[in-house]
């Protein structure tokens, strides 16, 4: 059926399908076989594979002649390693070695407490997440549809990915989008994106929960052969990403453009997962009826629907023409939108009417897009030689964002700067609190030269005699380490 909405008919409407998830919309924390941090974002057992393999690379680069000391790492100073990468996160120096710079005002005292900074060096060279013989093996069949381009970073990956599945059972919307690994490397698998601020990198394609920006699941782009099922890239990504027997059914999920067709949104329905997106014109079965299809003279707010069994089209004219199919909404329930509208020379807001599915996108669709803002807040990310490790850090931001959004669902008392503060110390396993005669931060020197300034007028009025005049005075109050107490933090 094909008509201009009438605003005061009543819409149709669709099958409606109940949310029928697996387990109840929460965090699942299950118990582990061994303690861990308790606000780690991987349990400890799951990053052993990492320990061997790193001294197994290790070995095999001083087999090759690499000029460097090598102990074995364990699991626990592996652990303090991640420690010191979400320090880095945190507290940006320009380079590595700024972290362990000695004798100067700008001196960053923690990270030499954990380890060594030539410790911390030889560590980024050689984590390893998977077997070096099994690299050589892999890298023999390149070129062949066994290859894996993603073997190096492989076991972290499938460990990251069952977590955020496991640990958390996302609300009702979730968002499909795509996210951007910033990366120049030649390693094939570097795409460029025009439209996104991260253009050149590795692109992911993530289902995140749209309240909060949890990462459910997501898959690396490797190339063309990535989906072989016949269907489309943008087809594929999506249904990869849904997994009924983790989630259920009954969820609305909400994409862009380039997902969306009519296919996939009709087998989600089959699925009992309804979906929502915009649309492009010369997608394959979409509806081409110009006979009541908007123009560009066409009033602003001006809607048309079409609907094909469970779809309906939607488009609507804003400050230009907006396309949306939804399996999930009317086509209009009363929505109202303001905008803002020159008129005989003013500005003034004007009410118009809009559709329940744009209505809907808006608001759910940004569930990836809080999720990148989440990461890039405290982004581990930082220059590196190895294109596989711009992959391990994103997994580490993956886990760590997941890990405070978990944690601020059960309690929601930290701040995202709080809750990453406790992170460091829990894994690297310190205090917070730092020793009253430790050395001085740079955030600390405002506040000594006030004190500093205070107890020297203090000084100069009460030893002027002693001194012999004020400005005479002042100086030896300011500069004498024996006046006062407050100048041993500054020695």
């Amino acid at each position: 059926m094909a008509s201009p909405l009438n605003l005061n008919a009543a819409s149709p409407t669709d099958v409606h399908v109940e949310l029928a998830p697996v387990s109840a919309p929460a965090p699942e924390l299950a118990p582990v076989s061994a303690p861990a941090p308790k606000l780690a974002p991987v349990p400890a057992p799951r990053m052993r594979f990492a320990v061997p393999n790193t001294n197994a690379q290790a070995a095999k680069a001083a087999a090759k002649g690499r000029k460097y000391k090598w102990t074995d790492v364990s699991i626990s100073e592996m652990y303090r390693y991640i420690g010191i990468i979400f320090y880095m996160a945190m507290v940006k120096l320009p380079s590595i070695r700024d972290y362990w710079r000695q004798s100067s005002i700008f001196t960053v005292p923690f990270p030499a407490t954990v380890m060594p900074r030539d410790r911390y060096r030889t560590l980024s060279w050689n984590v390893h997440m998977s077997h070096p013989d099994a690299d050589k093996e892999n890298d023999r069949k390149r070129g062949t549809s066994e290859h894996d381009r993603l073997f190096r970073v492989k076991p972290l990956m499938d460990t990251i990915r069952h977590a955020c599945k496991a640990i958390y059972h996302p609300k009702r919307n979730l968002a499909v989008d795509e996210r951007m690994v910033a990366c120049k490397a030649n390693t094939g698998m570097t795409q460029y994106m025009k439209a996104k601020p991260t253009k050149w990198g590795f692109k992911l394609f993530v289902l995140a929960d749209s309240s909060n920006g949890y990462t459910m699941d997501f898959s690396v782009y490797t190339g063309k052969n990535n989906y072989p099922t016949g269907q489309g890239l943008s087809y594929d990504a999506v249904t990869s990403l849904l997994d009924c027997k983790v989630l259920g059914s009954g969820y609305h999920v909400y994409m862009d453009n380039f997902y969306t067709s009519p296919k996939l949104l009709k087998d989600l329905h089959t699925m009992k997962f309804g979906a929502c997106g915009t649309y492009r014109d010369n997608r394959k079965d979409c509806p081409r009826n110009a006979d009541n299809s908007l123009s560009k003279k066409s009033a602003r707010g001006s809607i048309r629907w079409i609907r094909d069994g469970p779809l309906v089209f939607v488009k609507w004219m804003d400050t230009r023409e907006v396309s949306v199919c939804s399996t999930i909404h009317p086509a209009y329930t009363g929505n109202t939108v303001q905008r803002r509208v020159k008129s005989q020379g003013t500005w003034r807001t004007k009410t118009f009417p809009c559709p329940a599915p744009v209505t809907a996108y808006n608001q759910h669709m940004g569930g990836v897009d809080l999720s990148d803002q989440l990461i890039q807040y405290y982004t581990a990310q930082h220059k590196t030689m190895k294109w596989y490790r711009k992959i391990f850090l994103h997994f580490l931001d993956i886990a760590a964002t997941n890990a405070f959004i978990v944690h601020k669902e059960l309690y929601g008392n930290l701040s995202h700067k709080e809750y990453m503060e406790q992170l460091i110390t829990e894994i690297c396993g310190v205090s917070q609190k730092v020793a009253p005669n430790g050395p001085i931060m740079p955030g600390m020197l405002p506040l000594l030269v006030a004190k500093a300034v205070c107890i020297a007028k203090q000084c100069m009025v009460r030893n002027k005699k002693h001194h012999g005049n004020a400005r005479h005075a002042m100086f030896t109050s300011v500069f004498s380490v024996s006046c006062h107490p407050i100048f041993l933090f500054m020695s």
